[in-house]
């Protein structure tokens, strides 16, 4: 098991995706089987995978060489070229550590059962009355690894994986891995960039990492690396008994430095998603204006990435694009005299936001809680085309789009998992009310409930008990509990010489 004290934290011992983010304009997901009969000849062939893993220390001189390229460019007042630049990142299933006879208990219970055997947990659609949700085939299979590839282009990424491919002799008759699924995601064009398929502006809460960012922006919360990455201080198991003191999970040595990384496959129903807010507009508005309210107030934010717990009523973008300000709130406003602990007034208890990072709703009295353990670093990337013309018009999808959502955490268990289950699916969550069982309803961006039953209060200010019933826009194709190793772990415990 794990030391006590592990050594200094190495930036090139981490693969890059985790702490740092691949820089990407697209990025292809390649799931992979491993031959039955071609195990070992796949962890030998895995050595020379190895030197194609981008390290955090990696992305980190990347994201400078990008600053450089655009300042330049800027200097010369033209818009900056794209550099060329690829990643690659390699993660293992719980099902494909044991076909490699890699068995040692890691030390998370949701990834040794894996995400299929959780889907009714997390509420995925087609569990009501069944254990198998509605996923595409390769996820109810089941894979055994992922290799992600980032790049500045589609030729890019398809020339590394190219490369990958033959080390693994893929496509042959000697291939030591199958493709199960090929999932390619892109980054939204021109102005869309860093917007989700709903439109709203994402990524604007990652939690900073001690010891690794540089840069902390206002408000912006400081956990502990042991937070994301196994082994290192902050990797603990929460107490269930108030008074009892957080406890080190005893890990593998090779764990060390590691991460687990929930996936999940996730199909937005944009055009169903903006008809609902032009027939649902707050009233007391005007209609455009009514809808784009609602919507803010589902998300907690406004599509600049205004939070709305600082723009209640109407749009600031110059607020959403000014990273010392759009993250620097608590939902308590003592300075205002409609707003406290217990209204809506600003921002619904059941907001996307506020359900997955509470704030004030848990660190502030009476609960004063430390959720440190509970953050988790999100990487992912949207895929599917932009909604047509014919889509918007008749407000029903005709091609598929979402997210590839990609978080990474040291206990899945205690991180994704209970955001999901506990918070997002949970409607008395924040506990609000004398009792502290107010029914806030479900996360109305993320929340899932196999039944199709989902609504939440708090969407007109001016009414804030209402209950409004809310379809699900959000739903879940497949995925899977992925680890991703530590490069010393990769040359010492994976691959085999």
């Amino acid at each position: 098991m794990t030391a006590s004290t592990p050594i200094p934290l190495d930036l090139n011992n981490v693969q890059g995706d985790i702490l740092a983010g691949l820089p990407k304009k697209t990025q292809t997901y390649f799931f992979f089987l491993i031959d039955d009969s071609r195990v070992q000849e796949f962890r030998k062939q895995l050595a020379h995978l190895v030197p194609l893993i981008t390290t955090t220390a990696q992305v980190f001189k990347h994201h400078g060489a990008i600053s450089q390229n655009k300042a330049n460019a800027a200097g010369r007042g033209v818009p900056p070229p794209l550099l060329k630049i690829s990643g690659v990142n390699v993660v293992f299933s719980n099902k494909g550590l044991a076909k490699m006879g890699i068995t040692e208990d890691i030390g998370d219970e949701a990834f040794k059962g894996g995400m299929l055997a959780d889907a009714k947990n997390l509420g995925d659609p087609g569990t009501a009355n069944a254990d198998t949700p509605d996923w595409v085939p390769a996820f109810k299979q089941g894979v055994d690894g992922m290799i992600l590839v980032s790049g500045d282009s589609h030729d890019t990424v398809a020339d590394t994986l190219a490369d990958i491919e033959r080390i693994f002799l893929v496509g042959a008759h000697s291939a030591t891995i199958h493709e199960a699924l090929r999932i390619v995601g892109d980054v939204r064009p021109g102005q869309e960039k860093g917007h989700e398929h709903f439109g709203f502006k994402d990524g604007i809460s990652q939690p900073a990492i001690s010891g690794v960012d540089a840069k902390v922006n206002p408000g912006q919360k400081i956990v502990s690396q042991g937070v994301t990455l196994l082994g290192r201080e902050g990797d603990v198991t929460l107490p269930t008994v108030k008074g009892q003191n957080p406890e080190p999970i005893p890990r593998p040595p090779w764990a060390l430095d590691g991460s687990f990384l929930a996936f999940r496959y996730l199909f937005q129903l944009v055009p169903e998603f903006h008809t609902f807010l032009k027939r649902n507009p707050i009233a007391g508005l005007a209609p455009d204006l009514g809808s784009e309210l609602l919507g803010a107030r589902f998300v907690g934010r406004w599509m600049s990435g205004a939070p709305i717990d600082l723009a209640p009523t109407h749009d600031d973008p110059n607020l959403g694009k000014d990273s010392s300000r759009n993250n620097n709130f608590h939902y308590a406003n003592p300075d205002d005299p409609k707003t406290d602990d217990n209204t809506q007034e600003r921002c619904p208890f059941a907001a996307h936001t506020r359900k997955t990072n509470p704030r004030a709703d848990l660190e502030d009295p009476p609960f004063s809680a430390n959720i440190d353990n509970r953050r988790i670093i999100r990487r992912g990337i949207q895929f599917g085309p932009e909604v047509s013309a014919a889509e918007a018009a008749s407000g029903k999808s005709a091609q598929g789009r979402g997210l590839l959502f990609a978080a990474y955490q040291s206990n899945i268990v205690q991180g994704f998992q209970f955001l999901q289950q506990s918070w997002a699916d949970n409607p008395t969550f924040p506990p609000k009310g004398p009792q502290n069982d107010l029914v806030v309803g479900l996360d109305p961006i993320i929340g899932q409930d196999a039944g199709g039953a989902r609504s939440m209060i708090g969407t007109n200010p001016s009414s804030q008990s209402t209950s409004l019933t809310l379809p699900t826009w959000v739903v879940p194709k497949g995925g899977e509990y992925f680890f991703s190793p530590s490069i010393p772990a990769l040359k010492e415990t994976f691959a085999l010489a």
